[in-house]
């Protein structure tokens, strides 16, 4: 049954049917909840600290251990640049999802494009509170800022401007890129080394707004891309569209791999580039990763496919992993808030002491926890903390 929102003396106003968990297509929560998996890596080498800094925010190849070295490169050539792309283009797609269940329902175009709006600065909000208390280099704000600025682009019926701005945004990330493979580039987070709570508060607070004006260059493409992905329907019927997926996925996997590599060798400190060779292996390290998004995003579609193809159920790693894409929001700031407990000097400081290979361990733990609390929210058939959060601040109040 469909709720209604309201808040007081609002028109009341119906959640959408398609956020019913168990009408839910598996596709797109399936490459959420691997996906987050990467932001668990991808994040915890930021939050390292009391030592010198390289190339994209890890530690000085010169203090790297053997291990080290190698567990660098692989996340530099499958993780980083790789996984907010990713989480861009299924910000795009979920976004659309929602535009074309208010559609349906016979929502007019303005007032989805409000609703988009409310999301957004919801969005912003949490994004806020979770840049400024746990975890700097936050995401969420970015793309509330992007729904606020977006929604009549997002909302509207043809794709020319999508198209624009996934183009655009292609050529602005590369830019970006370019700029990460400069020497004063590789400055780290300063609130991570903060031992004092008010200091490190007072510099999360300034590296957040930093990074939310910022960032939207970064995942502008992505998100249109999402976005016109969900108009063709790549991943709610995959096996429809099984051959773009495998063709997206074979062509996308290396082609992020080998675009990755150079960047990952300079960061392993296997490589001398030069600044030049270290700023062209930047730009294609971060042009590479959006082909490596989509290349992530279309496997989970393929997973999907082979199962229905055999006519089961999905199997039940594969539930889990769904499981927790359902509640992403909620995955994402748990993981900042074990990275929170653990590793800036203001709390237990273990930043200090972890390498990057023993860091990337703990990614994994936090994960797998965040796995688990998913499979007990989806058995007792509750949506996650974030989730509720985020729907009542844009729906208000169920009825």
């Amino acid at each position: 049954m469909v709720g209604v929102h309201t808040t007081p003396g609002a028109v009341p106003v119906p959640a959408p049917r398609g956020t019913v968990l168990s009408e839910r297509v598996p596709g797109p929560d399936l490459a959420r909840g691997a996906l987050l998996l990467f932001i668990c890596l991808a994040n915890v080498h930021f939050l390292l600290h009391s030592r010198a800094t390289g190339v994209r925010g890890y530690p000085a190849a010169e203090t790297l251990s053997a291990l080290d070295r190698v567990v660098t490169v692989l996340q530099t050539s499958f993780v980083d640049a790789r996984s907010f792309p990713m989480f861009s283009m299924l910000v795009g797609y979920g976004t659309w999802q929602l535009v074309r269940c208010r559609v349906r329902d016979g929502a007019p175009r303005r007032s989805v494009r409000r609703l988009l709006r409310r999301r957004g600065w919801a969005l912003l909000l949490i994004g806020a509170l979770h840049g400024i208390l746990l975890f700097p280099a936050d995401i969420a704000a970015t793309y509330g800022l992007l729904l606020v600025l977006l929604a009549a682009v997002l909302a509207a019926p043809g794709t020319r401007a999508l198209v624009v701005l996934a183009v655009t945004g292609t050529f602005l990330v590369a830019a970006a890129g370019l700029a990460e493979g400069l020497p004063e580039a590789g400055a780290p987070l300063i609130s991570p080394g903060e031992e004092s709570p008010l200091s490190a508060l007072l510099f999360r607070t300034g590296e957040w707004v930093f990074v939310t004006v910022a960032q939207p260059l970064g995942v502008l493409g992505a998100l249109a891309l999402g976005a016109l992905a969900a108009r063709r329907g790549l991943l709610d019927d995959p096996a429809r569209h099984r051959r773009t997926l495998l063709l997206v996925a074979a062509a996308g996997l290396p082609a992020a791999a080998l675009g990755g590599l150079p960047l990952a060798l300079v960061t392993a400190g296997a490589w001398d580039a030069g600044t030049t060779g270290t700023v062209l292996a930047a730009g294609l390290h971060s042009l590479t990763g959006y082909a490596g998004g989509a290349a992530y995003a279309a496997l989970a579609g393929l997973v999907v496919t082979r199962t229905a193809a055999r006519g089961g159920a999905l199997p039940t790693p594969v539930r889990w992993v769904v499981a927790l894409g359902r509640r992403s929001l909620s995955g994402y700031l748990g993981h900042s808030m074990v990275f929170a407990a653990l590793l800036p000097a203001s709390t237990l400081g273990l930043g200090a002491e972890l390498g990057v290979a023993q860091a990337s361990a703990l990614a994994v733990v936090t994960w797998v926890l965040l796995l688990l609390g998913a499979v007990l929210l989806e058995r007792a058939g509750a949506r996650g903390p974030a989730e509720v959060l985020l729907r009542r601040l844009t729906y208000g109040r169920p009825r």
